[in-house]
């Protein structure tokens, strides 16, 4: 109980909440990297296509460039004087390079063929022979062997 009134007069009470929740913060992290650490990093290259590698590891060089960016705040550093600010930039040039390759893979594609197919059969138009072969047309032939 001592400990906690002695911890409590360390930093200002306004900003306990704020304390406890980059407490939670860090811990979450810890949990992920711990995650990721449980698996060997070429066993899971190996169930990876070579895009979603790419995505790996952009995200594994930008969360290890932000935490040395939060590194950097809590040592007094500006970290956007700093060359982790060109880093993290460089980082997110590949990032939305990435994205344009996975949005492009999901673009709809046009099928030429169907597409001309679509259209000749929407301008079809039929000849005299074949306007005898309609329901009409087949009812005067049935006339006309009649009789």
């Amino acid at each position: 109980m001592a400990d906690e009134d002695v911890a409590a007069e360390d930093y200002p009470t306004e900003i306990e909440e704020y304390l406890t929740a980059f407490e939670t913060s860090v811990s979450s992290v810890n949990n992920m990297i711990k995650t990721m650490m449980s698996i060997p990093r070429s066993e899971l290259l190996q169930q990876l296509d070579p895009l979603e590698q790419a995505k790996l590891d952009l995200v594994s060089a930008y969360s290890l460039n932000s935490l040395f960016w939060i590194y950097l705040v809590t040592q007094g550093i500006n970290p956007k004087e700093h060359a982790v600010k060109q880093e993290l930039e460089r980082i997110r040039t590949y990032m939305n390079k990435v994205k344009e390759i996975t949005d492009r893979k999901k673009a709809s594609r046009l099928d030429k063929g169907a597409a001309s197919r679509f259209v000749r059969s929407a301008l079809w138009e039929g000849s005299t022979e074949e306007s005898k072969a309609t329901p009409e047309g087949s009812h005067q032939s049935k006339r006309r062997k009649q009789s």
